[in-house]
This record gives structure tokens, C-alpha cells and sequence, in this order.
């Protein structure tokens, strides 16, 4: 006679149990880490933003070209030629205020009296 070799059913359940407790807790720490990578993402683009109208008015500063602060937030600031999408949102919209967001738009906020650009989205507008 032949001994049969392979898994019991409760064997193969137990496996599956110990999955299912593993997978769920690991799952909530990747929704986390996406979470947080879309927001490091949206910091980066803002910086970016940012970097673009500190070039411009040293660049107006330098040319004296009139205006020391940018009017606008212009497409051609930016290397591609488009204003950087707002990763969070995902708009490109921009409003022009001089105090911080109180809204949740989404896009841009700029201020023309300072340069400064926020997040348009209140729960954004610290960074």
C-alpha cells in the first residue's frame, strides 16, 4: 500500500487565515504610503511653481522690466510651456487673492501683492 502524501483541509484553511491576518495589516500601511506619496508629490510641484516665480522676478528685478512680482501665473514660466497640475485635485485652475485658500477648488492660488502660490484646497493651504 502507498502512503499518500499532500495538505488536510485544515491545513490549507490555517494558511489561508494566516494570509488573510497578514494581508490585513498591510494593506492600511500601502493606502498610507500612497497617501503620503501623493502628498510629497504635490509639495515637490509646488516647489516647483514657487521656483518659477522667484525666476521670474529676479528676472524681472535684474531686466528692470517694470513689474518686480509676476502679474500672472503664466504657461511660459514653466519648461513644458503648461502650468504643473496640481497633483491632489488634479486641476490647473488658478485664482488670484492676496490671503489663503478658503476653499477647496483645487489648483492654484496666487497672490499677486506677495508671489506667494498655495494649494487652492483648505486642507492643503499650509504647505
Amino acid at each position: 500500500m502507498r502512503k499518500q502524501t499532500g495538505f488536510t483541509l485544515i491545513e490549507l484553511l490555517m494558511v489561508i487565515v494566516i494570509l488573510g491576518i497578514l494581508a490585513a495589516m498591510v494593506i492600511p500601511r500601502f493606502i498610507d504610503i500612497s497617501s503620503k506619496s501623493r502628498e510629497n508629490t504635490a509639495k515637490a510641484v509646488l516647489g516647483a511653481v514657487r521656483a518659477a516665480v522667484a525666476v521670474r522676478y529676479s528676472s524681472n528685478v535684474t531686466y528692470d522690466t517694470g513689474d518686480t512680482i509676476p502679474t500672472t501665473l503664466e504657461a511660459a514660466m514653466f519648461q513644458d510651456d503648461s502650468i504643473p497640475i496640481e497633483i491632489l485635485t488634479e486641476s490647473t485652475n488658478i485664482e488670484y487673492g492676496d490671503t489663503a485658500p478658503t476653499g477647496s477648488t483645487g489648483g492654484w492660488k496666487y497672490s499677486t501683492l506677495t508671489g506667494r502660490v498655495w494649494i487652492n484646497h483648505t486642507d492643503y493651504s499650509s504647505y
